[in-house]
């Protein structure tokens, strides 16, 4: 089989962009989101991801060849044995550390559902062949996809049926495609990406007999007609030097609401129309649970990667990393941040069978991984506040202070690191304070905390998975045995009876 590579690079992806998508911000629709203050630094960062599947350095780590020729992302294409998948795992592990974990909607997370268009295209039959050309499209690429599953929060008490003026929508179909409208979130990132994806989250059932009309998933490239994004405020834009803000001001991922207008998807870009019960399935089914938390959690690793050096080296400069309790914190971080690299490994070494011959991350250790990513970035940041205290707050207001002559001084003298110059030190709890602190980190914050969605919703999908693979009547049974090992008289059975 021929071998085709067609991977976008930087300069062909930041080019793809300028399509006149319509993107608002502050009042204003954007007319080059690669050039505007709010995306243009952020746009960069995913162009640096594109020129990285070229590196020499790089290209085996991050790509291989599918089973249909194509030279794609490892994470693009299906896993057919256990070692694909943690071959997979370091592919997006290496694009992560390109962002040191705070981008978490880089190209390969919607690779998380992409592959199984491949894989399983019979899901979404009658329209099987437009998921097989999705996917030949989107690996041969290299695509970048968005998605918005999640409904407003607007009267979430009722059915979905029952806000259709609202919530995404057919309002009529012709022999072109579908005509939609209705608003979905959170179009994370979604400025900067080809297409965005939608369906319904697994938090919705759709009754069927009412829904249908909301009963669909279908891919919309981002310019399409009667598509807007109103982005939330721009980190990036506020961002006032690589110095003073040295995550911000490269990887915000803009959050947007993406609404339709009387928006025309053609039929060749619908996978699901007017059927409740596939579009009910579409999680359980499709295999995005599974995939999208390996990729969120070596994402999540990679981030605690650098939270743990991040610790290490503020204690030095603070003075205290030989205190014990300092010490004893920055060893719970990297704890923490072995348990998320075993849970990502364990997700792709111990697979369950997935589509024909190919296989899923574990989604029981998927759920584990949901629940621990969720708890575990707040306690992060309750360590570094606890044991860094006002210390990041020690810092001059700006990059301008230290190029001040008659106040450089002052700054050499008063904010000095007990290992390091003051403008180094200045530098690392600027970095620090960008993580934990500032407004872009309040919402990495959030962004951690309902990531994997809402937490009941995080405990009833692992029940539910739970029930729907065994485990659940396994435990119950094992509870069974002990209780029949007694009753009201005493030993019924084992080495207990006198």
């Amino acid at each position: 089989m021929t071998e085709t590579d067609e991977l976008l690079d930087a300069e062909s992806y930041l080019e793809s962009l300028r399509d006149g998508r319509s993107v608002y911000i502050d009042g204003e629709k954007v007319k080059d989101v690669t050039e505007h203050p709010a995306f243009r630094n952020s746009a960069r960062s995913v162009a640096r991801l594109y020129d990285a599947l070229h590196d020499p350095a790089l290209r085996d780590v991050l790509t291989f060849v599918d089973d249909q020729g194509i030279r794609t992302h490892r994470f693009f294409a299906p896993s057919r044995t256990a070692g694909e998948l943690l071959a997979a795992r370091d592919a997006i592990a290496a694009w992560s550390r390109l962002t040191y974990g705070f981008m978490g909607r880089t190209p390969d997370y919607k690779a998380a559902f992409m592959a199984s268009l491949s894989s399983h295209p019979e899901l979404y039959d009658p329209y099987a062949e437009n998921a097989r050309a999705w996917y030949r499209r989107y690996a041969s690429l290299g695509l970048f996809l968005n998605h918005v599953l999640v409904n407003p929060p607007v009267d979430r008490s009722r059915p979905v049926h029952e806000v259709g003026d609202v919530y995404v929508h057919v309002v009529r179909d012709n022999d072109r495609g579908i005509v939609v409208s209705g608003a979905k979130m959170l179009a994370t990132g979604s400025a900067l990406t080809h297409a965005t994806f939608v369906a319904q989250n697994s938090a919705v059932s759709l009754e069927a007999g009412k829904a249908e009309d909301f009963a669909l998933a279908f891919i919309a490239p981002m310019d399409t007609p009667g598509c807007t994004l109103l982005s939330r405020t721009s980190y990036e834009a506020r961002a006032t030097s690589p110095y003073d803000h040295p995550l911000s001001s490269r990887f915000d991922e803009n959050d947007a609401v993406l609404v339709f207008e009387d928006a025309l998807i053609p039929w060749e870009n619908v996978l699901i129309y007017r059927d409740v019960d596939k579009a009910n399935a579409f999680f359980p089914r499709s295999g995005f649970v599974n995939r999208s938390h390996l990729q969120a959690g070596t994402r999540f690793a990679v981030k605690l990667d650098l939270m743990a050096g991040l610790l290490a080296r503020a204690s030095r400069a603070n003075g205290t990393d030989g205190f014990r309790g300092v010490q004893a914190a920055v060893g719970e971080v990297i704890t923490l941040r072995n348990t998320a690299w075993a849970l990502t490994t364990v997700m792709a070494m111990d697979p369950v069978k997935g589509p024909g011959d190919t296989v899923l991350p574990n989604i029981e250790h998927a759920g584990a991984l949901r629940m621990f990513t969720s708890q575990a970035w707040d306690r992060i940041h309750e360590l570094f506040e606890s044991n860094l205290g006002g210390a990041p707050l020690v810092v001059p207001s700006s990059s301008a202070d230290l190029r001040n002559p008659d106040l450089r001084p002052l700054i050499d003298k008063f904010y000095r690191g007990s290992d390091s110059s003051a403008e180094q030190r200045i530098k690392l709890f600027k970095l620090v304070w960008d993580a934990i602190g500032t407004e872009f980190g309040g919402r990495h914050e959030l962004y951690e905390r309902v990531y994997s969605g809402n937490a009941d919703q995080v405990r009833i999908d692992a029940l539910n998975a739970a029930r729907r693979g065994g485990l659940a009547d396994e435990l119950d049974a094992f509870a069974g045995e002990c209780l029949a090992d007694y009753d009201l008289n005493g030993w019924s059975r084992g080495p207990w009876i006198a």
